[in-house]
């Protein structure tokens, strides 16, 4: 209840261009009389049964959008008409956010009572568990922005993404190479990602305190670090800097606390901006650490891999490792800019090149098949880095990260789907040691043991998956697992931010372009381990 099942509901409907239904609205006219009143003569056990006959006829139509009432999963038979002929969308609120939304809503008979909370927290206890069962879908509603709510579960229905607001700007003087200018648009949190050759000689425009930290590694500081102090210094700003060690292994405590004792020691307040110069490591690492210093001091990046251009650069998510966890200790905050430049992925080493095509592989199966067809089309050019190739497929992949990140900045819903091919990833990452597989290489192998998940679960054909594998490959990525053991799987899925009640949450291609998260039977995903790990 509060959650906004209605609201959205009608709204849906109206997108979907089908007739809106409320089984609460429908009770009441079959019964001529108000749900309250029918709590207060028959009690909540008759509703409960003329309930169940409402949707057990409304199940039966086709063209409706249904909003059913909070209690309706208590019956079983609700539950089974509702899971077998529709598709279920839960929209999860918390006790407080419900409580806020019916404060003065006299219609709601359960909430009739001196201590309403205590009453939604044993609601949420006794039904959470039914709405999961019964649920195809689970959509965090939080502060509703309805709109954006609404594209959300269009989206994950499969609907295509709304466009992204995108500007071409002027190219350079090289004409070969495209430069775009990207928006994610966050309200107040919006900011720019800029994809360009050179574009780390424009960073100044894009830093506007005096005060600089710049955060880089072993390797990339004597590539870059030089050229983009010397430009900050010349427009008046002072510039100070930390060399982390270069690394997946060193995305730890130890390396944040480096980034912490420079700030204290160099007495940087409030209005230093920390500028992450490298790929995913520093990028996440820097970007914790401006959300906790001093409760929050703006950042930029500056991501040199194409890992992270087309993706860890761009959302917000920060944090660093934990040895029972990959990215377990972070927070979402959001950078002041992405500069993208495209120039610096000359010095990239093969393997790293194609850890990045992972991430762009993963945006077309989710969401863009054209995208992956193209993919298909220009894997080879991308891997010789055809420098119109590149731009291209960086600007597409970072308007999909920008448009679901707009709906969904933390990972209420949505977002989730960006995991796709990760919960094995992080398992492969974490059970090897961090560092010995890539990042971008455990998600290009993990997606095709999503794929085979998917496959025996009747989602894809045995076709679509071989798709997915073929073009991994063909990217350079592993298509083969490590045997980690069953045990040693299970351990290390168990630990994953998706998780809910015990059960590992997987994301699925319900179809080529479609995302679903789900949990699977455990027989079905021993056989996707078997089939896809080497003996």
């Amino acid at each position: 209840m509060g959650a906004g099942k209605t609201t959205i509901g009608r709204a849906l409907a109206k997108k979907l261009n089908m007739r809106f239904v409320d089984s609460d609205h429908e009770v009441e006219a079959r019964t001529g009389v108000a749900i309250p009143v029918i709590f207060d003569i028959e009690g909540e056990a008759s509703f409960r049964q003329r309930e169940a006959d409402v949707i057990k006829d409304l199940t039966a139509q086709r063209g409706i959008v249904l909003a059913t009432g909070g209690g309706a999963v208590l019956n079983a038979q609700n539950r089974q008409f509702l899971h077998s002929r529709g598709t279920v969308i839960y929209l999860r609120a918390s006790v407080s956010h419900i409580l806020q939304r019916t404060s003065h809503d006299k219609n709601r008979p359960l909430l009739r009572t001196a201590d309403p909370r205590k009453v939604l927290e044993e609601l949420t206890v006794q039904r959470d568990p039914l709405y999961q069962e019964v649920a195809h879908l689970i959509v965090e509603t939080g502060r509703p922005n309805v709109p954006n709510l609404v594209q959300t579960i269009l989206v994950q229905l499969g609907w295509p993404l709304a466009p992204v607001s995108r500007l071409t700007i002027p190219m350079s003087s090289q004409p070969q190479h495209a430069s775009h200018l990207l928006k994610v648009a966050l309200g107040e949190r919006s900011y720019p990602i800029l994809i360009a050759p050179d574009a780390i000689k424009q960073i100044a425009k894009y830093i506007s305190s005096n005060r600089v930290m710049i955060v880089t590694n072993t390797t990339i500081a004597p590539l870059y670090l030089e050229r983009i102090k010397t430009s900050l210094e010349t427009v008046g700003k002072k510039v100070e800097i930390v060399i982390l060690p270069d690394g997946e292994a060193y995305k730890t405590m130890e390396s944040l606390s480096l980034i912490y004792d420079a700030l204290l020691e160099k007495k940087c307040d409030r209005k230093t901006t920390l500028v992450a110069l490298g790929g995913g490591v520093v990028g996440d690492i820097t970007g914790f650490a401006a959300a906790s210093y001093m409760r929050g001091v703006p950042f930029v990046q500056i991501p040199t891999t194409l890992l992270s251009q087309v993706d860890s650069s761009v959302g917000g998510k920060t944090g660093i490792n934990h040895p029972l966890g990959k990215n377990m200790i972070g927070a979402f905050y959001q950078p002041q800019a992405v500069v993208a430049d495209i120039n610096t992925l000359s010095t990239l080493p093969e393997r790293e090149l194609s850890a990045g095509l992972a991430e762009m592989i993963k945006y077309g199966a989710i969401i863009d098949t054209d995208f992956l067809t193209w993919l298909e089309q220009n894997c080879q050019k991308l891997r010789a880095q055809d420098p119109s190739a590149l731009a291209y497929a960086i600007g597409r992949s970072c308007e999909i990260k920008a448009e679901v990140v707009r709906l969904d900045e933390r990972e209420g819903g949505l977002r989730a789907i960006l995991n796709f091919g990760h919960t094995f990833a992080h398992a492969i990452e974490s059970a090897l040691g961090y560092g010995v597989w890539l990042h971008g290489e455990a998600v290009g192998c993990g997606m095709v043991m999503a794929a085979d998940l998917s496959q025996r679960l009747g989602y894809i054909s045995v076709a679509e998956v071989e798709r997915i594998r073929a073009l991994v490959a063909a990217a350079g990525l592993p298509i083969i697992a490590p045997d980690l053991g069953l045990a040693t799987w299970l351990d290390w899925m168990q630990v994953d931010k998706k998780n809910e009640g015990g059960q590992i949450k997987f994301i699925l291609l319900k179809k080529m372009g479609r995302a679903v998260v789900e949990s699977v039977p455990a027989s079905v995903l021993e056989a996707t381990l078997k089939a896809c790990c080497t003996p």
